[in-house]
């Protein structure tokens, strides 16, 4: 006689099952949220900027 095979979870006794407390959809939201915000922004390409020169009065 071979002994019974346990289950692959066992269910804790009077507790119930565990679930998220924060939607999938928030979690990413603040993921990409956090990432707009500590990327820094792309640099100035050199040859769009030309500075104006005005004549001193």
């Amino acid at each position: 006689m071979s002994a019974p095979r346990p289950t692959a979870r066992p269910e804790r006794a009077g507790r119930a099952p565990v679930t998220p407390q924060v939607p999938m959809r928030d979690l990413l939201a603040s993921c990409a949220a956090a990432k707009a915000v500590s990327t820094p922004p792309p640099a100035p390409d050199p040859a769009e900027h030309t500075p104006d020169h005005r004549e001193a009065a």
